[in-house]
């Protein structure tokens, strides 16, 4: 039986193909495409060319959290997001938005525009009524785990085992969602890599496909442009996109049902069609 994920607008089902998330990041200062789409005009034709390219999500982030970066005020926030999420709600009814926040202010408000996720980079550590936002909607539900906020969560990260910490912190945090009514077809589970980790750790997670099937539910996995394929590889973050679909055909083969959220739409959809075209007989 397919498993399911359930958000505010409906089903998502999951077969053998993973599920595509195109980021929409309406901010300054993201790391790879900040200032790109801060107009109105500019981010409903991203939006038309991740729908157009064949993903199941839109993903809209409205704070950078890349190393470093400072927090946004949520007034700040609500500006950059709720105008786009309306719009693209309004001219794509059927298309399943997720908002990029941890703050509950934001999460409740994308919500009432259209959003049917919450993606939360901060698994409900950076603001208390967070969780309470999601437990009294229906909305679907990324958890993930980071070390420490964007300030300070890439100065020396280290663990004594990664993958034990990282699948018991959401482990833990699913369980608390079900203490706090949200049912476990609305949940699915993000290792946050980059996020707290060094290159290391992040194959190391990469690496622990058998862990992650044992939580039970899909893996988010936001590997899409990160800093730690130019430090593998040596090479600029225009040319990361070849090791992350190595990264992806690994996860193709051992990592259970998922979702790639990803920058480069299109070069994701046709990798995974002629995967599964020459898995054919």
């Amino acid at each position: 039986m397919a498993l399911i994920w359930q958000h505010a607008r409906g089903i998502l089902e999951f077969g053998d193909r993973p599920l595509l998330a195109g980021i929409l990041n309406v901010t300054p200062d993201s790391f790879s495409d900040g200032g790109c789409y801060t107009t109105l005009d500019s981010a409903m034709s991203r939006a038309e060319a991740i729908l157009r390219a064949g993903a199941q999500i839109i993903d809209i982030g409205g704070e950078s959290t890349r190393p470093g970066a400072a927090s946004v005020p949520e007034d700040e926030e609500l500006r950059r997001v709720i105008p786009i999420i309306s719009a693209i709600h309004q001219r794509w009814p059927r298309a399943v938005i997720s908002i990029d926040t941890y703050k509950a202010g934001v999460a409740r408000q994308a919500v009432a525009a259209g959003a049917a996720i919450i993606n939360d980079v901060s698994g409900g550590q950076w603001d208390a009524d967070l969780l309470p936002v999601v437990a009294a909607g229906d909305a679907g539900y990324i958890a993930m785990h980071s070390l420490d906020r964007p300030e300070r969560m890439q100065l020396q990260p280290a663990y004594d085992d990664v993958t034990r910490t990282v699948s018991g912190f959401l482990r833990e945090l699913g369980d608390r969602l079900e203490r706090l009514g949200v049912a476990r077809e609305r949940v699915i589970y993000d290792a946050g890599l980059g996020f707290g980790k060094n290159a290391e750790h992040n194959l190391q997670l990469l690496r622990a496909t058998a862990t992650w099937r044992e939580l039970g539910r899909p893996l988010m996995w936001g590997l899409s442009r990160k800093s730690f394929l130019s430090h593998i590889l040596n090479v600029s973050l225009p040319d990361r996109l070849a090791g992350a679909l190595a990264v992806y055909g690994r996860l193709l083969q051992h990592g259970g049902p998922q979702v790639w959220r990803v920058h480069e739409v299109e070069p994701c959809a046709q990798f995974i069609e002629m995967w599964f075209r020459l898995a054919q007989p």
